[in-house]
């Protein structure tokens, strides 16, 4: 009988890592087949909570943020972009068309699309809208579009969006996830208990979950 992992997936839309890691996870229990099931659950964490609405450009983002200069982040992400392309996913967002936006309204709309039952579909609906179309995550119209082609009523997205709805919910789980010593995504925890941090590859998921399943990994740090 295969073994049923929670895991609890911390991450933003914004972070290329995330996707990484995401499909990392989503090919590790592919190759467990019927030894493991998973209760995945996606939730909030805001790489830039008071980023403007017009957003900075990345090379100027990443320079104030972590002192790159624009070389180093060109060559940090060709490496980004690879890796993604070894996994199916187009990263075509370049240092110099890029921008990064907040990402607060996105993460409402996924509170909302957890509880219609497309949460994993609108998370890959934004990761593509933002990586692969180079679009604005903060706009409506592209968040809206998203949710529709997630499977969900494109009117009822809008109305969640221009309600404010789900706010205080996505607040509450960020400082519940920092207070519990979250800083940095993807920051992916099974069963309550283990912390895998990082785009991880799928040979190192699979591992760790075999591993927890099995009731034999020791370390509350799977990696």
């Amino acid at each position: 009988m295969a073994k049923t992992l929670k895991i609890d997936f911390v991450s933003d839309v914004s972070c290329p890592w995330c996707i990484i890691g995401l499909r990392g996870v989503e090919d590790a229990l592919q190759r467990l087949g019927g030894e493991v099931e998973a209760d995945i659950r996606f939730h909030p964490f805001e790489l830039n909570p008071h980023m403007p609405a017009e957003g900075q450009s990345l090379v100027e983002h990443v320079a104030q943020k972590y002192g790159s200069t624009p070389e180093q982040f060109r060559e940090r992400r060709k490496a980004i972009r690879d890796r993604a392309a070894e996994l199916g996913f187009t990263i075509a967002l370049s240092p110099e068309n890029g921008r990064v936006y907040n990402t607060f309204d996105a993460h409402r709309l996924l509170h909302w699309a957890a509880l219609e039952g497309r949460q994993r579909q609108l998370k890959l609906a934004l990761f593509d809208a933002y990586f692969t179309q180079c679009l604005n995550p903060a706009d409506h119209e592209v968040l809206a579009q998203a949710a529709e082609d997630a499977g969900l009523d494109r009117n009822a997205a809008f109305d969640v969006l221009e309600s404010g709805r789900y706010a205080e919910e996505v607040r509450s789980e960020e400082r519940s996830w920092q207070a519990m010593g979250i800083n940095a995504v993807p920051a992916i925890i099974v069963n309550d208990r283990y912390l895998i941090s990082g785009g991880q590859s799928a040979e190192i998921f699979e591992n760790a979950f075999r591993e927890i399943a099995a009731g034999s990994l020791a370390t509350e740090t799977a990696a």
